[in-house]
């Protein structure tokens, strides 16, 4: 057949509520030529490549609503643009990037569609997008196609620009309480929450976390000895700065001795049960070379490495670490053992969703040391059954959370509030950690800021722990969300207007209220920016500000389509009209029924416990109060329009004019009467505007007779400083 490589026409990375879903998509435009007249099932050979290539197709829904439902699709015959779309989302989740959401629908030109996915990053969604095309056309011409180098090349963009796993794991469980989140830098720097309601994390550091208290966690010496005066069990220590000082330091404490770097973590430069100079000497330049030039000697405690993770005032979780040995075969040197034996462990790897380390016994500076104290290098190879230790610490990452004795969680707590850390990983070796700690030779060896959550995450045995859950619950307690009142406002019809009305309501009521609209950039009563802000990053900056506690926004239709919603839900959302379609002939939008489904994404993002505000004039405007999961408000110039006198027949609220007032009614309770002669001209010749914006601050929580005021006093004019 003649075919045409598949084109994309446009892709656009919508990072906000949108026509498609609540979540962040690539909205990508497909032109599939002569492929219109081939679907699936005219292509001989395809189904069979396909899915050579990408078994897990096997597992997408699609249609039926079950495993399969994708396959049954192809067999029958469906189009590449679809075929695509499964293609793209699969390639992410192989790569680490669990997705699940895709539609593609046709538009008015033939060949042409428009395909949506999720993603969790632009960058990794776009490449799965290219490399997914090159995977489909590889099928249909039946060329070769390396799928596991394509899905690698995706891995590693997944590795470097997605969210650490506990990052990840903090926002996922923010996520499940419905705190908002915003990426705030290419690493793993999160807001949590908006404006005044937000707290900040950097992978498991939080706002709170105290920059004092991670200099002294660094400081390994200040940690024993604060400690050590509060009564915290610790190994009696020096710091040295020369062989010869390590080892009369050794011999003062009594041997064996650990080494440590002085302003070590992690166990990186860590030398443990040292018996003979020879060995102090090795092990102190080992430190040296690991830290910053100091190096702790200290007395070395007998017992497992354990980590507990420690929130505010809390232990949450806990893990105990393991030796690692392999035993000879009299062929075999120990490279090859340790391959054999302990890595081969599945749970072993490189990458950061990997609980345990992979080993590398000729690179790893700790593990070729350790050898050479038992007189091997990583190529000796050791007699049939001789036990060899690879590394004493390093790995731990067995669960024992519901074993910690309470005296021991009671040291790790206590440790954590001596050195000042609201979030801590306290490092101690014990015997057993489920027997009170004075019954053995137990210590706090360190406290670390920033600690590791994998071990945690996906312990090698045991359970998982929610820590992220506990986090979350440290940062927002049990009752909060994050959130501060946010306010939209879509449509064509004075919607800069209103949205400016609105937050000067809102302001006059006391609050901080930040605006991104057509005519600037506000901050309470003043115009910091005159540029047109009704876009993505002129309303993120709002959603940034710790000093706004309500925020309002102009949305435009073009917008919803182009970027998306700058915020996930709101509190209140006005809709003025549904009108002014043609302006959106570039998007495909040709007919009032697609600009519907356009608008009603703001009304599909109000909370349950939030207002929609709805023109009672426009049907179609009317149509949007069954998707909103809260209250409706209506607003209309004529009292005896069906939707106002249907809602007040329910007892809910409504405004309309009526012998020359602006009515504010509850049921048929007239709450407030606003004379429209008392306004200034350019308000009082547009009543609905007026209407809308009461009535979005009413839903707000401003009184009646404070909005009456605020009409009277707001100042239209964008140049002057209301």
């Amino acid at each position: 057949m003649t075919t045409k490589n598949i084109q994309l026409l446009r892709v656009t990375h919508l990072r906000g509520p949108n026509i498609w879903t609540y979540r962040p998509v690539i909205e990508a435009w497909v032109d599939i030529g002569a492929l219109e007249d081939f679907p699936s099932n005219t292509i001989p050979g395809f189904y069979e490549r396909l899915t050579a290539l990408l078994p897990g197709l096997a597992l997408h829904r699609c249609g039926i609503g079950a495993p399969g439902g994708f396959l049954e699709r192809l067999r029958e015959g469906t189009w590449v643009a679809h075929i695509l779309e499964h293609v793209v989302l699969e390639l992410q989740n192989l790569a680490g990037m669990r997705t699940g959401f895709g539609k593609t629908r046709q538009t008015p030109v033939r060949g042409v569609y428009k395909m949506a996915f999720r993603t969790r990053q632009e960058q990794v969604g776009r490449a799965a997008l290219v490399t997914g095309r090159d995977l489909v056309m590889a099928a249909i011409d039946d060329q070769p196609y390396d799928q596991a180098a394509a899905v690698a090349r995706l891995h590693e963009l997944v590795d470097s620009l997605c969210l650490g796993p506990s990052t990840a794991h903090i926002v996922e469980a923010a996520t499940a309480r419905g705190i908002p989140h915003l990426r705030l830098t290419e690493g793993n720097l999160v807001q949590l929450g908006h404006g005044a309601g937000q707290r900040r994390i950097w992978t498991a550091e939080t706002d709170q976390t105290s920059a004092i208290a991670e200099e002294i966690a660094s400081d390994k010496d200040l940690t024993k000895s604060l400690l050590q005066s509060c009564g915290v069990p610790v190994p009696q220590g020096q710091v040295v700065n020369s062989v010869e000082e390590a080892w009369e330091a050794a011999q003062d404490i009594g041997l064996p001795v650990a080494l440590k770097p002085y302003d070590g973590n992690h166990g990186r430069g860590v030398s443990l049960d040292l018996n003979n100079k020879k060995d102090i000497e090795a092990a102190f330049l080992l430190a040296q070379r690991k830290g910053d030039g100091s190096v702790i000697v200290e007395q070395y405690i007998a017992g497992n490495e354990h980590r507990l993770l420690v929130v505010g005032k809390r232990v949450v979780a806990a893990a105990r670490g393991e030796t690692a040995w392999v035993t000879g075969d009299g062929h075999a040197n120990i490279i090859e053992l340790v391959d054999r034996q302990i890595n081969s462990d599945p749970r072993r790897g490189t990458g950061e969703d990997d609980p345990l380390n992979a080993l590398a016994p000729q690179d790893g500076a700790e593990i070729i040391l350790e050898l050479e104290r038992q007189g091997f290098t990583a190529y000796s190879v050791p007699a049939s059954g001789e036990k060899v230790l690879i590394q004493r610490n390093g790995n731990v990452a067995v669960d024992v959370t519901d074993q910690v004795h309470p005296s021991v969680a009671a040291a790790a707590t206590l440790a954590a509030r001596v050195v000042g850390l609201d979030v801590a990983g306290v490092d101690l070796v014990l015997e057993d950690v489920s027997r009170p700690l004075a019954e053995q030779r137990g210590a706090v060896i360190e406290v670390n800021a920033s600690p590791g959550l994998l071990s945690h995450l996906k312990p090698a045995s045991g359970l998982p722990r929610p820590v992220g859950q506990a986090i979350i619950e440290h940062l927002f307690g049990s009752d909060k969300n994050g959130r501060i009142p946010v306010v939209g406002v879509a449509g064509s019809q004075n919607t800069t207007r209103i949205a400016r009305l609105i937050a000067w309501l809102l302001h006059i009521n006391g609050n901080k209220v930040g605006l991104a609209c057509r005519d600037g950039f506000y901050l309470g009563a003043r115009q910091v920016e005159a540029d047109d802000s009704s876009h993505w990053d002129g309303a993120q900056r709002l959603l940034i500000n710790r000093a706004v506690d309500v925020a309002v926004f102009e949305n435009d239709s073009r917008m919803i389509l182009s970027e998306g919603l700058a915020y996930d839900k709101c509190s209140v959302g006005v809709v003025t009209d549904v009108s002014g379609f043609e302006a959106l002939a570039e998007f495909y939008i040709d007919d009032l029924d697609k600009l519907y489904n356009v608008l009603r994404t703001q009304v599909d993002v109000i909370l349950p416990q939030g207002v929609a505000v709805l023109n009672a004039a426009d049907p179609r405007v009317v149509e949007m109060a069954p998707l909103c999961d809260g209250e409706v408000i209506f607003y209309g110039l004529d009292p005896q329009l069906d939707a106002i006198r249907a809602h007040r027949a329910a007892g809910k609220r409504v405004l309309f004019v009526q012998n020359g007032q602006i009515v504010m009614a509850q049921g048929m309770e007239e709450v407030a009467l606003v004379s429209m002669a008392t306004m200034k001209r350019a308000k009082s010749e547009k009543p609905e505007m007026v209407m809308a914006a009461m009535a979005a601050a009413w839903a707000a929580g401003v009184a009646p007779e404070l909005i009456a005021a605020g009409l009277r006093a707001f100042e239209s004019d964008p140049k002057k400083k209301y």
